[in-house]
């Protein structure tokens, strides 16, 4: 990942700063185990395309089968978000895209920012036409 776990917990608490009921934190053990300790019973995966089932049903039913005390539950995105992945999002800051369609301001300033920092990281080259 380009941002750290540390940077991404920020992120994602500066996101979410204005819905009740949501905590960010992160972890280093298996989802089923945080999800125990923290009486948690339901997991919430998104799905954006049909080639990301088969990895979200694979893990769902890993999880289920090492703790049947959690629930997988997938979402799907509309489709004006569908399409819209990490990597890409990379790729357009790097070439100097506006981002606000995808992400918030502060985001898009900080994956600015860090892609300025590492430019090895974008993924962004010079292409053939």
């Amino acid at each position: 990942p380009l941002f750290t776990v540390e940077e991404r917990v920020a992120l994602l608490r500066q996101a979410t700063r204005g819905l009740r009921g949501v905590t960010v934190t992160d972890f280093d053990s298996l989802v089923v185990d945080y999800a125990r300790r923290h009486g948690i019973r339901t997991v919430i995966r998104g799905m954006r395309m049909v080639s990301d089932f088969e990895y979200e049903f694979q893990m769902a039913l890993t999880n289920r089968k090492l703790s049947q005390q959690v629930e997988t539950i997938f979402l799907m995105p509309s489709e004006s978000h569908a399409y819209v992945s990490a990597r890409l999002i990379k790729e357009a800051a790097a070439l100097g895209a506006g981002l606000s369609a995808f992400v918030p301001r502060f985001v898009e300033r900080a994956l600015k920012r860090k892609l300025n920092e590492n430019p090895r990281e974008s993924g962004a080259g010079r292409r053939a036409a």
